[in-house]
């Protein structure tokens, strides 16, 4: 009798404790790592130890709607692609440009947002209302850049004048040194919403890149995820409000 009082009770222990272990494990969610430079300012960089921006909130909202916990991390940027594979992280939302050799080793999700060379000019010019009004301007753009070509197409070469950075030259629009600045539109958007520099962007961008999620070839159960909750939070609003947060309005684009 006492054997058997021993053995129920032990019995009862046991279940309890696998019954406490299944509740534990059933309330834990499945983590959701995306990487990241860290180094890329407003989309993730550190402020005061944490890692934040546009592409860490992007990553926090997509985690919610796949019912996972979203752990952000950071990795060199050359190795990002190498680090995917290698399994320390299920995806890459870092700003990462689609292109037909990346396409090799990962696949991508749909757009999260679009980016471009974008004319910019000083906040109170009525001159340049798009690249047709460029003629005979002064524009600058960063040295060993593809916005060269672009100014080259629209004005004269005596006309460009070359910076070691978009942001210095960006200065100079509204001291009248310059007319126009041909750059990234994601360096320029966030200058205007903080008012930082009087500038302002006109006319379409002058070329398009897509911006997308990478995750690895083989996964595509969490390709599959990312697509459905990218829908949803474009649906529901929850990207738009991450995008003004930053940049002032949305920058999925067309």
């Amino acid at each position: 009798m006492i054997g058997l009082i021993v053995s129920l009770f032990f019995m009862s222990v046991m279940l309890t404790a696998c019954g406490s272990s299944e509740k534990s494990s059933g309330n834990e969610k499945k983590e959701f790592r995306y990487a990241m430079s860290g180094l890329y300012k407003p989309f993730n960089f550190k402020e005061n130890g944490k890692l934040v921006g546009f592409d860490v909130e992007v990553g926090e909202a997509l985690a919610d709607k796949m019912g996972m916990k979203p752990v952000a991390v950071t990795n060199p940027w050359e190795t990002l692609i190498q680090g995917l594979q290698a399994k320390k992280f299920d995806a890459i939302l870092a700003s990462m440009t689609v292109t037909e050799e990346r396409k090799k080793s990962v696949n991508f999700t749909d757009t999260y947002y679009r980016s471009g060379a974008q004319i910019f000019v000083a906040a109170d010019n009525q001159t340049i209302k798009s690249v047709a009004d460029l003629k005979g301007k002064k524009i600058g753009v960063v040295k060993a850049s593809t916005y060269k070509e672009l100014a080259l197409q629209n004005t004269d070469q005596g006309n460009i004048v070359e910076y070691d950075s978009d942001i210095t030259a960006l200065m100079d629009l509204p001291t009248g040194r310059l007319d126009a600045v041909i750059t990234d539109q994601m360096v320029g958007l966030p200058i205007i919403k903080d008012g930082a520099i009087k500038i302002k962007d006109v006319g379409e961008p002058l070329s398009h890149d897509d911006q997308a999620i990478a995750v690895r070839k083989e996964d595509k159960e969490l390709l599959d995820k990312l697509n459905k909750a990218l829908a949803e939070i474009i649906k529901d609003g929850t990207y738009e409000k991450i995008s003004t947060k930053w940049f002032g309005r949305s920058i999925l684009g067309e």
